[in-house]
This record gives structure tokens, sequence and C-alpha cells, in this order.
């Protein structure tokens, strides 16, 4: 495809990486600097102007563009991009916003703005905390096959169950696959005999219910339920649209906000919340609400220095879980390092969810894991392709790509794959494969 990727931030930069190997990728960025750099990073074609205009984007062939990716960090320049993309005949149109406003505008008429695909980085950074909520110890979930089969990485601590044992040893649920273990950076296949040791991402694919049940061996916790006290801090839209998501699961969570107007607004939209107006710095306040006794904590307020303060605090006050947002993937690893639990970057999950809609031509859906190092793919099966009518273990030692299966779907119920399960046409097929070989494994679907 010839795609076109407006704004060479930190989102541009990582789906245009994610698409430079396969396709022929042109980046726009008004920074005549950071366009120089990404020529020689990324090996693709840069041009340094204002993505909005009709010139550049003449000048990056927008009228024979298969598809146009605005991602800039302004959401009103992202949409105006997309509508100049469409008067010059531009192919498919993807626009990111932080406005849940114009997502709703979008969603309530087909086509708005000349958006085809708009992806919301708040509702979407509030739907993965929610997911890593409803499953403990886990630092990634995703669903496939339409919910019946879940993804999701754990990180193993000291003290858990499983840590020191084999795979085959830890690995005591029917619908349940090992699919890759991160060690020190690197990605390993998981064997029968595999360690599992201090410090690895073990990556499962299999049945939601398999999925909770090897999370409860992993870190023994249970799942949230209405008992639990949850504690968002920051009413920001990310703080907002992740308490209203725990609603609909009829969670109650407190949200702590600062701001008198804000505050009195989140507490008329929260009929299920409690909406404390306050300073969530003070510590004084945080023991006197009894906030050091809340399962979980979520830092969602409007700067990476403000979040890092309140999640050190309150962590020191013996909250056990805590969930931060953080603005800058650089600050991710030092969130991780001075032990926040989980650090969520709204642009990773953005460039990986508009990662995951470019390869749908190949996939039906795509995980991004580790940095890029992995890739879980959910592959429809066709009638005469390469994995059809064989063996996986026959597949497996005919191929010279590293990947595992982990789920297949077939009628709509879960198949646990083994070596002699046969693959046939119309499977969906959940499987990990290393970020090189996902263009390769898709082809032979």
């Amino acid at each position: 495809m010839h795609v076109v990727v407006i704004g060479a931030g930190e989102v541009g930069t990582s789906i245009a990486s994610s698409l430079a190997s396969d396709h022929e990728v042109v980046v726009v960025d008004v920074d005549p600097d950071r366009a120089e750099q990404l020529k020689y990073e990324l090996d693709v074609l840069t041009i340094a102007g204002d993505g909005t205009t009709s010139e550049i984007q003449t000048a990056a062939e927008v009228g024979r563009a298969d598809m146009v990716i605005a991602c800039t960090d302004d959401d009103q320049t992202n949409l105006v991009a997309c509508g100049t993309a469409k008067t010059l005949g531009g192919g498919f149109t993807i626009a990111r916003v932080k406005s849940t406003d114009f997502l709703r505008t979008w969603q309530g008429s087909e086509g708005a703005f000349g958006v085809d695909f708009m992806v919301c980085t708040d509702l979407l950074t509030a739907e993965n905390i929610v997911r890593v909520i409803g499953l403990p110890a886990a630092i990634d979930v995703d669903p496939f096959a339409g919910g019946l089969v879940q993804m999701a990485e754990f990180e193993i601590a000291e003290g858990s169950p499983v840590a020191g044992q084999t795979v085959s040893e830890a690995d005591r649920f029917e619908s349940l696959t090992f699919v890759g273990l991160f060690r020190d950076g690197e990605m390993i296949i998981p064997r029968g005999d595999t360690d599992i040791t201090v410090g690895d991402r073990a990556v499962v694919i299999g049945s939601p219910e398999s999925v909770q049940s090897f999370a409860t061996d992993v870190a023994p916790e249970t799942t949230p339920d209405d008992a639990d006290d949850i504690v968002v801090v920051g009413g920001s839209e990310i703080g907002y649209q992740t308490a209203r998501l725990l609603e609909e699961r009829e969670l109650h969570p407190r949200l702590i906000e600062k701001d008198r107007d804000r505050a009195r607004w989140l507490a008329e939209q929260l009929p299920k919340s409690v909406v404390m107006e306050h300073d969530a710095t003070d510590a004084e306040f945080l023991t006197r609400e009894n906030v050091d006794d809340a399962d979980i904590v979520v830092t969602a307020l409007g700067s990476d220095e403000q979040n890092l303060l309140v999640s050190v605090l309150v962590k020191r006050l013996g909250v056990d879980r805590v969930i931060a947002v953080v603005d800058s993937p650089d600050y991710v690893t030092v969130f991780e390092e001075i032990g926040i639990d989980i650090a969520i970057n709204p642009r990773t999950v953005t460039a990986e969810e508009i990662t995951r809609f470019t390869y749908e031509s190949v996939a039906e859906n795509i995980a991004v894991l580790e940095n890029d190092q992995a890739e879980v793919l959910e592959l429809e099966l066709t009638e005469g392709c390469g994995l059809v009518g064989r063996p996986i273990s026959e597949i497996v030692a005919d191929s010279d790509i590293r990947f595992v299966i982990g789920a297949i779907t077939r009628d709509h119920q879960l198949v646990t794959p083994r070596g002699d399960t046969v693959l046939q046409p119309g499977d969906h097929v959940i499987l990990l494969v290393e970020s090189d070989s996902v263009s390769e494994i898709a082809s032979m679907a």
C-alpha cells in the first residue's frame, strides 16, 4: 500500500516503523529536522510541511494513497488533514483525536470530517485501564474472536506461586496455552520443560475463564467486585472515562478531583461514583479517606510529574496495586523501575490500535507486545491456504518462522490447539509471532 502518515511524533513514528517494511510509507511533519531524522532512521520518504494543506498532500501523493493516517497531537489538525485528503481523492482516512466529543459526532454521522475511522486516545486508554483492572496481575489484556479468546501478559513477581515452575507445571488449564516468555528483553518460545523465573513476562492465550484462573495462580488475588475499593485520582477525560466504564461493570469507584467546577460536573455525570474535591497530593487527606486501604489506585492527573508523585505517595501509604497514566513513553520505564505496577502510555495505546487496524487486510485482530518484538494475530483461514489440512506439529516443523498457535475458534466454539490438531477452512487462529514475520505468516492464511 501507499500510506501517508501525517505527524511524526511518538504515534506517527511508531505507526511508520511498523508499516515501513511492507508498504510504501510517506511521513509528513512540520519540523524539518524531525522529518530529516526519520528519513534515515526508518528508511521512508519524508516531507517537511503543513500536512493539512493540499500543496503538501499533493507532494506526498495523497491522491493515490491507499491510506492516510493523521496522528498529530492536535485534534483539529488531524480532522482538517483528513478532510483535505478526501478532496484530493485520497484513500481510507484515519484520524487520531483526544476529544470524545469529536468521536460522538463522527459516530453519529458516517464519514463526518472526511474521516473513515476515528481513534479516540482518551477512551482507548480508559478501556485499557479497565481491562487491566479486571484481570489481577495482568500488564496487558486483549480480546480476540469476538471475546471467545483472551490474550494476557503477566509479569512474574517475587513470591508468585508459578515462579520456579516449568511451563507444563504452571499450565494446569485445559483451554489455555503459553505462547511466549520475555526475559531480559529476549523472546522465548516456551516448551513444556521451560522454567518460569521471577521477572519473566508470560504471554498466555485461552478462554477468558482459563486466563482468569491463571491470573489467580500468578498472583492470588480476585477480580474486582462491588465490594472492592477502586480510587481514580484525577478527573481528566481519561479519569472520567475510566470511572464511567467501571460503573458500567457495576463497580463503584471513588474519584478525586481538585477543581471545584470539574468535581461538580463529574458528580453529576457519575451517579455510582463518590467524587471528592481535594488535592490528591495531600497525604493527610489520603489517609483520612482511607485511600491507603484501596485495592487499586489509578492516577490520571494532567502531567507525568503529578502522576509520579501521587503514585509514589499511595504506594508508600500501602496501596497494593497502582496503575499510572504516563504521557511520555520515555517515562514508562521510570515508573516501572520505581515500583509502580502498571504504566499505561496513551500514545502507545493509540499507535497499537491504528497499526492493528491497518493490518485488517491480513488479520482480523492484532496486539503488539514488548516494544514491537512480537505480535498476536487473529487469522481467518481460507480454503486452500498453506495452513489448512495439516496438523499443527507439521506446520511448525516445516516453517522457519518462530510462532505459536494459542487458540482456535471453529463455528464459534473454542478449540484448544494441540500438535495433532488439523486446521480447517474457516478456522480463526490466534497466534503469537515475531514482528518481523507478521506479513509472512499472514500470507500463509
